[in-house]
């Protein structure tokens, strides 16, 4: 069976570094920006998951959802979508608050942040968290996306419905909404 050699863990870990330090270091919003890109595509590996935590990027990644600069969001979002499949920074971003900045998220104008974040609650979903997860206005709002023009954020948020909630806690998102012509103040996101 094929060995990972400890170098390649170690150069792994020091690039990991160096990407973080070098966010934390620049001033540019752009280099930012790249910097962010490429430790949310890194977050897609698991390989890279013990090194990523152990670096803090949970909450980096956590750290940007509250920026004003909406690249910032959607990588950060992003990033956060790839970690939260790992059942370890799963739990982080559960013990910082993660599901309220997730949450907030959602309101985003961006499509790409809203797919991410809306992705991050079903993987973010476990028993002691289901109950803030599927939040009324939680489902309200992905009623509200299931009849989205968009087909990507009509269909998850359908699978959000199906797969993380019972058919009463649907209904009764239904019937909450009925009568109200505004749906909690979260608009639909663009398509870009």
């Amino acid at each position: 069976m094929w060995k990972k050699d400890s170098s390649e863990g170690s150069d792994r870990f020091e690039y990991l570094q160096t990407l973080v330090t070098e966010f934390q270091d620049t001033d540019s919003e752009e280099a930012k920006e790249q910097v962010l890109a490429n430790l949310a595509n890194f977050a897609y590996d698991p390989n890279n998951m013990e090194n990523l935590r152990e670096l803090q990027v949970p909450d980096l990644f956590l750290d940007m959802l509250t920026e004003d600069n909406a690249n910032f969001v959607e990588f950060g979002m992003g990033g956060l979508c790839n970690l939260s499949m790992d059942p370890e920074c799963r739990d982080v971003i559960l013990q910082s608050n993660g599901i309220s900045l997730v949450t907030n998220c959602l309101s985003n104008q961006r499509e790409e942040t809203v797919l991410s974040a809306i992705t991050t609650l079903m993987n973010l979903t476990t028993p002691s968290s289901r109950a803030e997860i599927t939040d009324p206005a939680i489902l309200q709002c992905m009623l509200r996306f299931s009849l989205s023009e968009s087909p990507r954020l009509r269909s998850l948020a359908a699978v959000f419905l199906q797969d993380g909630c019972s058919q009463e806690q649907v209904a009764r998102a239904e019937q909450q909404m009925q009568g109200q012509q505004t749906a909690v103040g979260i608009p639909l996101p663009k398509d870009d």
